[in-house]
């Protein structure tokens, strides 16, 4: 097959650079369709209860994640100039286009008992205008005689205050949600400067913009760090500017593809998929390392650079092919994952470097029939005496220190699987945020001085209209909230109850004392006032709506909670369930626990869990294609041995320093499986060609297979490892985590493939030497079958004719 495929490509060069040229020109113009994601990336199947609870409480009650929270600590806050300055900024907040509320301690509002028209007026309790400290000092005071406001306006104790805007949902799902965050955050740093306090912002929408800002940014730099690192390890290995310059040109092709892919599929830009192009890029560069280095090794065994462009597609093309198969494996069972912002980067990153091995086979034998022979400065790094002094080494171990090489696998692996016993599993809302980042310390002020933002939410469903309304259903409510009050993770709650409470005490002329559950008497008539009363979405009566749908049948109670990880949610989950069924009878109430919270965790724990089935289901697969390879279970267990060794190696540095298994570095396993393994192929690929030429001489065929593969296998190290190691200066945990542990595992996988599987190899010689590997399933090319030069009629740029030798 591949070598009518090699006279194929030959013979139609001019054909085939064309026929990629207009594909790379329409999928660019695809490319120009692809925007930024601008939506929460949801990691639960939509089967899920959790997901369906979830989009239950969106229906009945709208969003809850579209809410920009703006703290500052002030001990001076109700000095008059402060207090001016706060104004001014909650006055311009409101001009924001796309803000739709706002509300803080200087817009709050009071209710005021109209007895001769049986209604409640929402008042605002401090005016636009204030004019002495004394008029502010009483105003103050009647301000903090309402307790609905205690611990979600301000926390007393701490001196800290809170404001919280509510922005447009349909434009924080628009590329308008920047703008919009960034018009806010503009104004705060102006009051900051102004005022000499220190702002803090969180809420979702915030988080979410400010991360889709960065990933922005990261894409062009590691893509241009990816791209300068290879052109410099290209151009150090190889001293030819056509050997830096084609490459690039492939894999710069690759990218385009890539971005086109997911302009066709409909495919939005995001954290995953952002990093698709700089992957490609050091992913994309060691086919051309393989193809060169066998380009050079063949041009310098006979001279004829047809031939040995020839044999670049014929010996090594279906080693290469295998090894992207395996590669674009390792990604493509994320697919199986049915998180949506994982399936899709899977299924780009494997159609794209199947793409990259196509763009290889192809244009590197056409565009080099083209050019001049190389001559022989371009082929002196296959005798750099660094490269050979370290394949001597390997050599020498292999040979006479087996043993000892055996030996030290085993103590690697007794260690790596006492490592792993000590991995943890978690997972926090925040996770990708370093501590030292502002984002993750304006978290933690709000979650210390309102206990957090993360929104959580109880629905209780009485089961039949007006139930909601019912006395017993508000003690069992307030028979609720008192119970979570305990958990210093959650922050007060705010339900219909705490309005009624509000309403409550407005009824009685403002008296503290009356901030309670109305009886049944007071009920009716408080409840009359209230559908009298003149709406209001700022605050107070006006707000009956948001916290029960239209029949009165369900309510909601709403609480903020800390990022406590997916470890600690999960006890407090289940706390949670227990205390609403100990409360509610079941034959009465149906009562959800959901919210953001929930659907993060349970959608961190369905991620994890079906991650370790990607990993296990690469293994397979990557296994599946090396027995096609060589029809031998024998050698796929063998092959197997050094590439598993290197992630127990890596599980074990996780557990020993403390880095948890989540959705971020799970995704290292199959990432790092799945490139480790392509050096296992080119080694064994070679190894087989050499066993026939041999006469079936495994100590030799070993050491020339070393002494061929192993350039190169340490040529793409160097790309993979540095090109990897890129992603460390990502400003997001997960990413940073990704780069650190991918680069360590190939950093043991290369020192595994290039010692271990040979002593395996040698040590273990009567296993591997078995009939079916002599006779592979799928021909892998070692006859000195060359085609019809003449018929080429090829000729290269000096007008030289090709002749056959």
């Amino acid at each position: 097959m591949w070598v009518k495929f090699s006279r194929l490509i030959l013979r139609n060069r001019v054909a085939v650079l064309s026929i990629l040229a207009l594909i790379t020109v329409f999928m660019a113009f695809q490319a120009t369709r692809v925007e930024m994601s601008y939506e929460y990336a949801q990691l639960l199947p939509k089967k899920d209860t959790a997901y369906q609870d979830y989009q239950k409480f969106r229906n009945l009650f709208g969003e809850e994640g579209n809410l920009v929270v703006v703290g500052v600590e002030d001990p001076q806050f109700f000095q008059l100039q402060h207090f001016r300055k706060w104004q001014e900024l909650n006055r311009d907040l409101t001009e924001i286009d796309g803000v739709e509320n706002l509300i803080s301690v200087s817009s709050a509002y009071n209710l005021d008992k109209n007895s001769q028209e049986r209604k409640f007026t929402a008042q605002p309790i401090f005016p636009d205008q204030i004019a002495s400290q004394s008029q502010l000092d009483s105003l103050a005071k009647s301000f903090r005689s309402l307790p609905f406001y205690k611990g979600l306006l301000y926390n007393g104790k701490a001196d800290a205050y809170m404001l919280a805007i509510t922005v447009n949902k349909d434009k924080m799902h628009s590329k308008l949600r920047e703008q919009l965050i960034l018009s806010i955050k503009e104004r705060c740093d102006q009051f900051s400067e102004d005022s000499g306090l220190e702002l803090h912002y969180s809420g979702l929408p915030y988080i979410r913009v400010i991360n889709s800002i960065r990933i922005k940014k990261e894409i062009y730099l590691f893509s241009a760090l990816a791209m300068g690192l290879c052109i410099l390890v290209l151009f150090l290995f190889f001293r030819s500017f056509k050997a830096v310059l084609i490459p690039v040109t492939i894999v710069l092709t690759g990218v385009i593809w890539a971005v086109g892919t997911m302009g066709l599929l409909g495919f939005k830009i995001t954290l995953l998929t952002g990093m698709i192009p700089s992957l490609l890029i050091v992913i994309g560069i060691p086919n051309s390392i393989y193809m060169l280095n066998k380009y050079h090794y063949e041009f310098r065994a006979h001279g004829n650079k047809i031939k040995a462009l020839q044999r670049v597609i014929i010996k090594i093309g279906n080693a290469t092919f295998l090894t992207n198969l395996t590669t674009a494996s390792g990604f493509a069972t994320f697919v199986i994952t049915n998180s949506e912002i994982l399936r899709q980067f899977g299924l780009v990153a494997s159609l794209n470097i199947l793409g990259l091995f196509l763009l290889s086979i192809l244009m590197i034998p056409s565009i080099f029939s083209f050019l001049a022979p190389p001559n022989e400065r371009h082929i002196q790094h296959l005798d750099n005496k660094t490269i050979r002094r370290i394949i001597d080494k390997l050599v020498e171990l292999t040979y006479h220190h087996i043993k000892w090489v055996y030996f030290s696998a085993f103590l690697v692996l007794l260690l790596g699987l006492y490592g792993i016993t000590q991995i943890k599993s978690s997972g926090y809302m925040v996770d990708d945020i370093p501590e030292s980042d502002v984002i993750y310390k304006d978290l933690k002020f709000f979650e210390k001085h309102i206990d957090g933002i993360m929104p959580l939410e109880i629905i209780v469903d009485t089961r039949k209209p007006n139930g909601a309304m019912n006395i017993q259903t508000f003690k069992l409510i307030d028979k609720l909230e008192n119970r979570l009050s305990a958990y210093d993770e959650l922050s007060s709650s705010l339900s219909l109850l705490n309005i009624l409470k509000f309403a409550k005490q407005s009824f009685y002329n403002g008296k503290e004392k009356y901030y309670t559950i109305p009886t049944n008497n007071e009920r009716n008539f408080i409840l009359a006032y209230a559908k009298n009363s003149t709406e209001n979405s700022s605050a107070g009566i006006g707000s009956l709506h948001s916290f029960i749908d239209s029949t009165q049948q369900v309510t909601r109670v709403s609480i903020r909670m800390k990022d406590v990880g997916t470890k600690r949610m999960e006890q407090l989950y289940g706390d949670f369930k227990m205390e609403v069924d100990s409360i509610f009878p079941k034959e009465k109430y149906d009562v959800t626990v959901t919210g953001s919270s929930i659907t993060f965790f349970k959608g961190t724990q369905y991620l994890v869990k079906n991650l370790f089935s990607s990993l296990a289901l690469a293994i397979f697969l990557i296994s599946a294609f090396m027995a096609i390879m060589f029809y031998s279970w024998r050698m796929v267990i063998l092959s197997l041995i050094p590439n598993i060794l290197p992630l127990i190696f890596t599980a074990a540095i996780m557990g020993f320093t403390g880095i948890p298994i989540k959705a971020s570095t799970i995704l290292v396993f199959s990432i790092a499986f799945g490139i480790s393994v392509d050096n296992t192929i080119h080694f064994l690929a070679k190894y087989r060609q050499e066993l026939s030429l041999t006469g079936w001489n495994i100590q030799k065929s070993v050491r020339i297979a070393l002494s061929e593969t192993g350039v190169s296998m340490m040529y793409t190290f160097v790309v993979l490892f540095f090109g990897f190691g890129v992603y460390s200066i990502s400003q997001f945990g997960g990413t940073a985590a990704l780069g650190v542990l991918v680069s360590l595992t190939l950093l043991v996988a290369i020192t595994s493939n290039l010692i271990l599987l040979p002593s395996l190899l040698i040590g273990l010689e009567r296993l591997t030497t078995t009939r079916s590997f002599r006779e592979p399933l799928l021909q892998i090319y070692n006859e000195e079958e060359d085609i019809d030069l003449d018929e080429l009629e090829i000729e290269d740029q000096h007008k030289e004719k090709v002749n056959d030798k």
